[in-house]
């Protein structure tokens, strides 16, 4: 079985990863290398001192501004918009004085019913009893994703711009072709767990918040750097936050949204605000999305140990069951046949390939009804000069890049012991014509910073480009130098500089082919 014992080791302490030319990863070990990295248009930094965070929670706060003069019946259909049927069976309850005692006894006997059903069903499903912020937490791509300064990245699928979300819940759009900022907030843009793009669109942008879905529609030709609030549009569907991801059709005539308290996946017609449940019994809830770039099928991980991969045409769905935990991140190779995952718990990569039949899953090596294990990332040693240090382990999120070449694993590793790091794993790959991994090498910061979030550029044509946020603040772009073997990408592609090429140290060695597992 393969290992991470074939990659070659981590760089010391002070060096940087630069870039891949030739086959191999170079680093940088001078001030002038790595200021010539950050230096880029597209590198950013965030100092956490620079944010401003919330003083207090939107809830905490309401009391202050709540007018008591207001009637029972407005205070009710302010219950009852914020917090549902619970909300208004609490503000009867509390309302006593008010309202005849058969009505306020029979709402508290129905609050505190609803109240044991749900602890039961929390019993169920343990992550039902998180507050919002720790089942984002739980379930988010962005590793410690509570502390992280950057929470959220989005590439545009056609030019050079971006999306991050900080600590502070506020979006800025950037362009290093435009010398505006724009920097979106909104009084619902809280506790933000993802944000993408519309594909063939130039000024959407989606936004998985706390308590709805925000579309923003911001005009790439304004010089605005404040958006108005009445440039986003809301969508919220009742018992469905916190919103913990989204993924739009690679058409982006519609919008998937999930929440882990929903059993249901939502199928949003943004333009028509309408929507479409997509309701499973089992899993308590939805946790990650992703939609394939053919645009046949959908991922969907529950909180639960199985997920779900729908079909697209007339939206029916393989359920998968795993063996320890619940999936917890995965990606489609660019043609949309190949789905590589990772469970909860486990320090492997999984694969399932798909035939031309809408929703018929078949494995690549055992048979229809079981995935393939394609890589083991399990804990290796590696001796380097600041003694040994211990990579793989569980996984926290994976990233492939548009050509399907890269494959980007962030490796969770141990926050309490500092020879455990968290790091960056990257594989070259070929799918065509049979599935392959070789291994490339470990993508490192500056010293102390640890890899939080990752994403491929979607446009980069001369060869693959990985961006990384960093547990410091900062955000770096590593170049993959290489001439692709599949059909050309076109696009605009960001204005870095090519180094001059090295010869490699090591070869090619196979970590996975379809031919011998």
């Amino acid at each position: 079985m393969c290992s991470l014992a074939l990659f070659p080791p981590p760089l010391p302490s002070g060096q940087t990863t630069l870039c891949e030319s030739n086959n191999q990863l170079l680093s940088g070990t001078n001030t002038e290398d790595r200021l010539k990295q950050e230096s880029s248009p597209l590198s950013l930094y965030f100092p956490r001192e620079s944010l401003k965070l919330h003083s207090r929670t939107e809830s905490s706060s309401k009391a202050a501004f709540l007018d008591h003069s207001e009637t029972l019946w407005m205070r009710s259909a302010a219950a009852w918009r914020d917090g549902g049927f619970t909300g208004l069976l609490n503000e009867i309850t509390n309302s006593h004085t008010e309202v005849p005692k058969w009505l306020s006894v029979s709402s508290g006997c129905i609050l505190a019913l609803l109240r044991r059903v749900s602890s039961f069903h929390g019993s169920l499903f343990p992550h039902l009893t998180l507050s919002s912020e720790d089942m984002i937490a739980e379930f988010s791509q962005v590793l410690n994703w509570s502390d992280c300064v950057v929470r959220a990245f989005a590439w545009h699928p056609h030019t050079d711009k971006f999306a991050v979300v900080l600590l502070d819940d506020s979006i800025k759009i950037y362009n290093p072709k435009s010398a505006t900022t724009p920097t979106l907030k909104h009084r619902l843009q809280r506790s933000v767990a993802a944000v993408q793009w519309k594909p063939l669109c130039a000024s959407a942008l989606a936004v998985a918040c706390q308590n709805c879905l925000l579309i923003w529609h911001v005009d790439p030709c304004s010089l605005s750097t404040r958006p108005s609030s009445g440039c986003a549009q809301v969508l919220s569907h009742p018992g469905h936050s916190p919103v913990t991801s989204i993924t739009w059709s690679p058409s982006g005539s519609l919008l998937v949204s999930a929440s882990p308290v929903d059993t249901a996946m939502i199928v949003w017609d943004v333009a028509a605000e309408s929507c479409v449940p997509l309701q499973r019994v089992g899993g308590g809830g939805v946790t990650f999305l992703s939609w394939s770039p053919d645009g046949s099928h959908v991922l969907a991980s529950t909180p639960s140990a199985l997920f779900r991969v729908w079909e697209t045409r007339m939206w029916t769905c393989e359920r998968w069951p795993c063996v320890k935990g619940r999936c917890q991140s995965g990606c489609w190779s660019p043609d949309g046949s190949r789905l590589l995952f990772t469970v909860q718990g486990e320090a492997v990569i999984y694969g399932l390939t798909f035939t031309d039949t809408p929703g018929v899953p078949t494995c690549t090596s055992k048979g229809p009804q079981a995935a393939a294990v394609v890589a083991d990332l399990s804990e290796t040693t590696f001796n380097t000069p600041d003694g040994d240090i211990i990579v793989g382990g569980e996984i926290q999120s994976l990233a492939w890049d548009p050509r399907g070449e890269r494959l980007a694993v962030l490796l969770k590793g141990d926050p309490q012991a500092p020879s455990r790091p968290a790091m960056i794993a990257v594989f070259k790959t070929r799918t065509n014509p049979i599935f392959e991994l070789l291994p490339c090498g470990f993508v490192q910061g500056e010293s102390g910073a640890e890899p939080r979030l990752m994403q491929f550029h979607p446009n980069f044509q001369q060869g693959a480009l990985l961006t990384v946020c960093w547990s410091t603040g900062r955000i770096t772009h590593v170049p993959f130098y290489f001439l692709s073997t599949g059909i050309p990408h076109f696009g605009s592609s960001p204005s870095l500089q090519r180094p001059q090429e090295r010869p490699a140290d090591f070869a090619d060695q196979s970590l996975f082919t379809e031919l011998i597992s």
